[in-house]
């Protein structure tokens, strides 16, 4: 991981774009972390904007809230009462 100062950021973000490969560039102000430029694979723009929507971030984690305070149902019961076949049967 390389980290930059950012008053000496000096390079374009093109340039660090370019140059920073799989390793994400950090810009610190005063040593803290304050940016990261990362690079993304096998993401499209849906995928994008819901992982930094703090909306639906805030659906998930109440979703996971919920699944561990009260559990939840085997996707074989959630297919039966959708009257789905059942993923294990084939035709």
């Amino acid at each position: 991981m390389k980290t930059v100062e950012i008053d000496k950021a000096t390079a374009s973000l093109r340039d660090y774009a370019q140059k920073m490969g799989k390793e994400p560039v950090i810009l610190t102000e005063n040593g803290n972390p304050i940016a990261a430029l990362l690079a993304i694979e096998n993401a499209d723009w849906e995928t994008i904007a819901l992982s930094t929507n703090p909306e639906f971030l805030g659906i998930i984690q109440r979703s996971r809230a919920r699944q561990d305070s009260e559990g939840g149902i085997p996707a074989r019961e959630m297919r039966r009462r959708l009257g789905l076949k059942d993923a294990e049967t084939t035709d």
